[in-house]
């Protein structure tokens, strides 16, 4: 029995083996996050050392201070498109202000506890932005693969894909042969030697065929960006000044928003993985602790990595001291192994690029969604193309917008308002709509079922529905409203416009009201304007009630019956019989 070390919190039960467990898997997860690093910062257009020290703090103080005991943190694919853009547009400098500020607002959500509001996003929208930013990915790693000269780097994804067709001509076969081994090495080394990280065996054996047979005919990290150092960089603030934080306010939150789906996503994957469950604020906070300190080093915007996290927990991870190790193990091969690593062909961290925006592209869940053919599958297409062709905050605005427009149709759609009465065949005379006809239906007393949210997209259908149907003016207006289970203020400025105008001339009774409405009701005062009294909690009571306010002399001769106490009201008890015999007919 292994003794145990900690008794609480997160460590809860940890023992000796459970550090063990987390010294292979963050020694794993350390080793395959080495290549990553460099290749997406260098995908994003920032030298490959940043990606390294990304890995470095933001992996140490994610597994710190995040909300996921397996969460793995640093440099991810998502962010390429983002980060290349504002490199484009903003310089590096800038990239570091708006990943600071990105930082403070993923605390500040953490800290207004706004974690679970991730949770509405649709996932047409999530799966169309993601797999959009795959395909950027993927075209964008074809130059370094196919080894293309001249080629300049763009901002968007047509003038990305015209510049490889343009210079098509400069095809390197050196490099396309450095790029195929690493490929052919990471798809089938896993099934050869699965225990060892197939990117890093395919980084090491293209990377020396590279050099010992054509060290002079390819392109490497050295040559295009120089030598890696073997240091931390300085602490360095950020410089922030008003001007520049009203220019990055709007890339910064970009990069906050898709820094929280992507790092909340990969702490749902890990509780799946692992019957457990994250503190989704505390992660937001993590995040924003790791992305604010993160750029005082000289590192780019981090987020959770499905991928990282995964491996993790396959490996045994125990405890966020998984992730600490793998961010210290980082720092040592960047300490004693740099130099080598400026030999690497980009040639061959094309490949390993490529795999990633394969496995990131969702394109199972892409085609069951676009199968469906329904108003989701154009909410996935149209984010999907717009974060291809435009930009990320576009589509992602745009993909919103549509998920609510549908939603709200689909809402409003669900509302129904139908006038209804006692069903006479039933044992309890359940109130129906359906046997509503012309010839049975009370002068005096309109009933009407209300079912479904009454809110900004049904509130004027529903009181379309009353008032274009009481062409007359019975005495008594009854809305049961049991089935309403919620009312915004549009629905309670409609309900009130109703009430206010039959008020003039008869009477409002409302049975079954439920919590969240009435509340509504109460704060606006229309509770009160109604009065308590003409309020019921079961719709027979509102019916007595209602029965004792009728003009008994407009009763007399009446022949629709539409309660039972109507034969007595009439005054026709012979015609009772007649009036069944029609009714069951």
């Amino acid at each position: 029995m292994k003794q145990k070390l900690i008794s609480g919190g997160r460590y809860k039960g940890y023992s000796l083996h459970s550090f063990q467990k987390d010294i292979i898997s963050g020694i794993i997860v350390g080793v395959i996050a080495i290549p990553l690093g460099m290749a997406f910062a260098i995908a994003s257009g920032v030298k490959p050392e940043y990606g390294i020290y990304t890995t470095i703090i933001a992996g140490i103080l994610i597994s710190l201070f995040g909300g996921s005991k397996y969460q793995i943190g640093g440099p991810t694919g998502a962010f390429i498109p983002i980060l290349f853009g504002i490199i484009m547009t903003y310089g590096y400098e800038n990239l570091l202000i708006a990943g600071f500020m990105a930082g403070f607002l993923l605390f500040i959500m953490g800290v207004c506890k706004l974690g679970s509001l991730i949770k509405f996003i649709p996932k047409s929208v999530t799966i169309g932005f993601t797999s959009g930013i795959a395909v950027i990915i993927f075209i964008g790693q074809v130059p370094n693969f196919l080894g293309l000269t001249g080629v300049k780097n763009h901002e968007y994804f047509l003038n990305n894909l015209n510049e490889i067709i343009k210079h098509i001509d400069s095809i390197n076969l050196y490099s396309l042969l450095t790029a195929g081994i690493c490929l052919i090495t990471i798809l089938y080394m896993p099934k050869l030697l699965p225990a060892i990280p197939s990117p890093l065996i395919g980084l090491i054996v293209s990377t020396l065929v590279a050099s010992f047979l054509f060290p002079t005919h390819i392109a490497t990290i050295g040559s295009a960006f120089g030598d890696i150092p073997n240091t931390l960089p300085k602490f360095e603030f950020p410089a922030l000044s008003f001007e520049r934080i009203q220019q990055l306010i709007g890339p910064a939150f970009v990069i906050a928003f898709l820094g929280a789906i992507e790092s909340l996503l990969s702490a749902v994957v890990a509780d799946g993985m692992t019957n457990s469950k994250h503190n989704s604020n505390r992660e937001l906070i993590g995040q924003g602790i790791a992305n604010m300190v993160t750029p005082m080093f000289g590192g780019i915007p981090a987020t959770g990595a499905i991928a990282r996290t995964a491996t993790n927990i396959k490996n045994g991870a125990a405890s966020p001291l998984s992730g600490v190790i793998h961010g210290i193990v980082v720092l040592l091969v960047l300490l004693l192994f740099a130099p080598y690593a400026s030999k690497i062909p980009l040639a061959s961290m094309a490949p390993i690029l490529m795999i990633v925006a394969w496995n990131m592209s969702e394109r199972h869940v892409f085609y069951q969604l676009l199968k469906a053919k329904t108003e989701d599958s154009f909410v996935l297409v149209i984010t999907f193309l717009l974060t291809v062709f435009f930009n990320l905050t576009l589509a992602v605005g745009i993909g919103l917008i549509l998920a609510i427009i549908i939603f709200t149709k689909r809402m409003s759609d669900i509302m129904v308002t139908a006038k209804a009465l006692p069903n006479p065949e039933h044992k309890q005379e359940k109130v129906e709509t359906q046997i509503v006809t012309d010839s049975h239906d009370c002068p005096q007393i309109s009933i009407y079922n209300v079912e479904g949210p009454l809110f900004f997209g049904a509130a004027q259908t529903f009181q379309q529905s009353i008032m274009n149907t009481i062409n007359y003016k019975p005495k008594v207006l009854l809305l049961r409203m049991g089935r309403v289970p919620f009312m915004d203020i549009t629905g309670e400025s409609h309900l009130s416009s109703i009430i206010k105008d039959f008020s003039k001339h008869g009477i409002v009774l409302i049975s079954g009201l439920n919590v969240q409405p009435k509340k509504v009701l109460i704060k606006t005062g229309l509770y009160q304007l109604i009065g308590e009294r003409h309020f019921f909690e079961h719709t027979g009571d509102a019916i007595n009630y209602a029965l004792l306010h009728l003009n008994k002399d407009k009763c007399i001769g009446c022949k629709h019956f539409a309660f039972r106490e109507c034969a007595a009201l009439s005054g026709a008890y012979d015609l009772v019989e007649e009036k069944k015999k029609v009714f069951n007919a």
